[in-house]
């Protein structure tokens, strides 16, 4: 188990933000997970639960522990089923399961993080969502020591949301989660511009990893590489609205873009609303927004905590001027 005092965490978080923490541990199996519960419970300090720090924004300095899970591995059972440790990094694991046959997580290529966050943020990417594949999750109750097998059902899974985000947040240690996948490929291509990608390349019908590598092309043409400029990823989550509100906005702004979400709402992309705005290529101070993706705030460099976020409520305020909607981070802001 790693454990570390006045521990910087500018390796453990996208934004390459310099915060400290005052104690930071990893557990790398079940019964060290059990002893950095024992730790977290006796401490009596604040304490946080972080994965690969891609949807993290640090202000300050963090005074209380930090915890990450290290746990690595992976395996195949029931001929549909993939186990995959915590701390594996979750690209690496879609690439696995394509590799070996198992398919399902093609769309959800490149997004950065951990396995663990897959589960507590339910990752989405094109038509596709981790709560669409996870069967369970595996962890260590911090109050009781006690091991969990966590079901699907039984997590609340919604758009970019979960209970271990809401009422069981920072009350368990992910230690494994369950995928299930299937052993024929069905390619979901409908969703932004897959088709039209693939169509410039002359492929009708493309095999799993030919989904996966245009995945990675569309990912890498729009979001800048974080270890060149610092950013989360998608910034703000895309507002679900009324059937209403859509109409009305749609008589506004011709060929606005959409999702229908079910008979009553429409999800509007952040992103358009942003651009919409004239944020797209923006800066403010050492904050800015990246020019090629409107739903991704970047450090221009040097930038601290407390700069992004006033770029962040800067930019909801006129999104919401403009077009009389809220919308939220995606990013967690400690």
């Amino acid at each position: 188990m790693k454990d570390f005092r006045d521990y910087s965490l500018k390796a453990h978080n996208t934004f390459g933000i310099d915060a400290k923490c005052s104690r930071f541990l990893e557990f790398e199996d079940d019964q060290e997970a059990i002893e950095v519960a024992k730790i977290l419970r006796e401490s009596q300090m604040p304490y946080i639960i972080i994965g690969g720090g891609s949807n993290l924004l640090l202000t300050k300095d963090y005074e209380g522990i930090v915890v990450r899970s290290g746990i690595k591995g992976h395996y195949f059972e029931d001929g549909y089923r993939m186990i995959c440790g915590s701390g594996e990094e979750w690209d690496r694991m879609v690439a696995v399961s394509i590799e070996n046959g198992y398919y399902g997580m093609e769309n959800l290529s490149l997004i950065p993080g951990d396995v663990g966050a897959s589960a507590v943020q339910n990752i989405g990417a094109y038509g596709v969502e981790a709560k669409d594949l996870i069967l369970c999750v595996w962890a260590i109750e911090i109050a009781t020591d006690k091991p969990c097998m966590i079901g699907n059902e039984e997590c609340g899974y919604g758009y970019r949301q979960s209970r271990f985000k809401q009422d069981w947040k920072d009350k368990y240690l992910i230690c494994r989660v369950t995928y299930g996948l299937s052993r024929t490929f069905t390619p979901h291509l409908d969703y932004g511009n897959i088709r039209a990608e693939l169509e410039k390349k002359g492929i009708q019908e493309p095999s799993a990893q030919q989904l996966r590598d245009i995945i990675i092309e569309i990912r890498n043409a729009k979001l800048p590489d974080p270890k060149v400029m610092g950013n989360a990823g998608s910034f703000f989550m895309n507002p679900i609205v009324s059937r209403e509100k859509y109409e009305s906005l749609a008589a506004q702004y011709e060929n606005m873009p959409h999702y229908p979400v079910d008979e009553a709402h429409e999800k509007i992309p952040a992103g358009w609303m942003i651009d919409q705005c004239g944020w797209k290529g923006k800066r403010m101070g050492r904050a800015g927004v990246h020019d090629k993706q409107a739903l991704v705030l970047v450090n221009c460099g040097g930038a601290k905590g407390e700069e992004i976020v006033a770029l962040c409520r800067q930019i909801q305020a006129d999104v919401k001027a403009k077009f009389d909607i809220e919308i939220h981070p995606e990013v967690n802001i400690i």
